[in-house]
């Protein structure tokens, strides 16, 4: 499949392009603007796309699991069919490299499938059956529930994941698959690769026989067409990775409707790494290398780029912090997704080695791009940490401080100092068995996901992962964006008492004939 990118946004059926404030696509690899140009959309743009999307929500949610799980896994086959082109035009927008980018595209093909297997499962309805006890007095009606779409959702993709996390990413397979139609706000980063992209999903709603409104993608500023999508009253959740002010100025908006929305924005996370005393005494070196490994990966571009480390002080700190500082400068500096994500970190950085207490430990080398970052290591003292909030901002990018703690009690006084974080990670051998009970309590409050001697910048697409955690790693800490569990985001119960049975859904009528797993008389049965 071969699709020659015009620089236009899709409504529905239609490709259109935007009305207002033109712009063009950047290498930040060499600063290079290139064709064509994007016209943003206008509010009337997503008056159009979010009608559609309401008009197709009460079709769309009742198609077969069957139907809905094909469509998934047609789109992800359109998305592998783009082929090259697709990959080539990710790598200009991005400056990622190409391994990263196929192995990207790889992740969210499978995402796609993935949701069609959870949508064959059927086991996301959650389906119970409570049944009649009329010489009960009082008497029990009969009662069934099921789970069913929220209704359109809009979702924002990410700078960072141009793929994985964007127009087909996993907000949006996750939200198609619980039956909600979706409203892609492209980031203007990678708008060519969006088009591809957002036409080949295209393809696949016309391909299914699927309503147009299943799935639109407008181009344009935030504060402008992305507020304006999250006003729409047809829009009923939101999807949003981004930066924590991006974040809460969308759960500002969804709160003041009529109409409150939710709101799941991925926002912001240091992910603190625990480096207990007797695993890091006896493989100080080794941590130290792999930390600088994962702290450089994608330029640091990771949500779950490892931003903090705590350590108790002595002889090992002194190890691990010799061997990262020899591995980091020997990192040259990657190209980061575009100026305004370079500016950032660059400015960050600056910040951090101003702040009192903090002292540099060591810094990458210069990339030879327009946009490369430096990769800089510093550190401070838990007292110090503790008393000056600055030291827990994020950084995006390679950039990552060292806590020196005079005691294994500091360990946990940081970790409950700590904002919500997406990962906690603890290094730790046997001999730190007691150590590591006594953070546990506090990182289960504080994380969304918790390791074990690995490093957080790996998200598996899996049953049991969860890419989430309390405030500001997420505006919802109930819910994660990676995984099975997405779909729940997107999903409201509906009980149906004395419903003749006639006019049962599929999933609750009596012979089960969709053979699902459902809970009939608080027992879990298939038949």
């Amino acid at each position: 499949m071969t699709i020659t990118i015009h620089g236009e946004q899709l409504i529905g059926s239609r490709a259109v392009k935007g009305g207002a404030a033109p712009f063009r696509a950047v290498n930040p690899a060499t600063g290079e603007q290139f064709e064509p140009a994007f016209g943003a959309g206008t509010v009337e743009d997503v008056e159009q796309a979010c009608e559609l999307a309401a008009a197709a929500f009460d079709s769309y949610r009742n198609t077969s699991l069957e139907a809905r799980a094909a469509f998934l896994e047609l789109a992800a086959q359109h998305i592998l069919d783009l082929g090259p082109q697709l990959i080539e035009r990710a790598m200009q927008e991005s400056g990622l490299p190409q391994a990263r980018l196929e192995g990207e595209r790889g992740r969210t093909v499978n995402q796609l499938r993935l949701f069609a297997k959870v949508v064959r499962d059927g086991h996301f309805l959650g389906a119970a059956l409570d049944s009649a006890l009329p010489e009960r007095s009082p008497p029990r009606p009969d009662l069934r529930l099921r789970k069913i779409g929220l209704g359109p959702v809009a979702v924002f993709g990410a700078s960072n994941f141009p793929l994985a996390f964007s127009v087909a990413g996993g907000d949006t397979a996750s939200a198609l698959a619980a039956g909600c139609p979706v409203v892609v706000k492209a980031h203007g980063a990678h708008p060519g690769t969006s088009e591809l992209v957002g036409k080949a999903v295209q393809a696949a709603v016309a391909a299914c026989g699927l309503p147009e409104g299943v799935f639109s993608m407008l181009h344009g500023d935030g504060r402008t067409i992305g507020q304006a999508l999250v006003a729409h009253p047809a829009i009923k959740a939101v999807g949003f990775t981004g930066s924590r002010q991006g974040g809460l100025a969308l759960v500002r908006t969804a709160a003041a409707r009529a109409e409150p929305i939710p709101v799941y924005a991925e926002m912001s996370s240091i992910n603190p790494l625990f480096l207990l005393p007797n695993a890091l005494a006896q493989k100080a070196a080794q941590i130290g290398t792999g930390f600088i490994d994962s702290l450089v990966l994608g330029a640091g571009q990771f949500c779950t780029n490892p931003g903090l480390v705590i350590a108790l002080e002595g002889a090992a700190l002194d190890n691990f912090r010799a061997a990262a500082a020899k591995a980091l400068q020997g990192k040259v500096g990657s190209t980061m997704l575009t100026p305004g994500i370079h500016a950032a970190f660059t400015s960050g950085v600056e910040k951090l080695g101003k702040e009192a207490g903090v002292t540099l430990v060591a810094r990458g080398q210069c990339g030879s791009t327009v946009c490369a970052g430096q990769a800089a290591l510093f550190e401070t003292d838990a007292a110090n940490f503790l008393v000056n909030p600055a030291l827990e901002d994020e950084i995006f990018g390679s950039s990552s401080l060292i806590v020196r703690c005079a005691s294994l009690d500091q360990f946990v006084e940081v970790a409950e100092h700590l904002d919500g974080q997406l990962t906690a990670t603890l290094f730790l051998n046997e001999a730190d068995r007691d150590a590591a009970q006594a953070l546990l309590p506090v990182l289960e409050r504080k994380a969304g996901r918790i390791l074990v001697n690995g490093y957080p910048t790996g998200v598996e697409v899996s049953h049991a992962m969860v890419h989430g955690g309390p405030f500001p790693a997420t505006s919802d800490s109930r819910s994660t964006s990676v995984g099975a569990g997405a779909i729940d985001r997107f999903l409201r119960p509906v009980s149906y008492q004395d419903l003749p049975s006639g006019l049962l859904p599929e999933a609750l009528q009596e012979g089960n004939p969709l053979g699902l797993h459902r809970i009939r008389n608080g027992e879990l049965v298939k038949a």
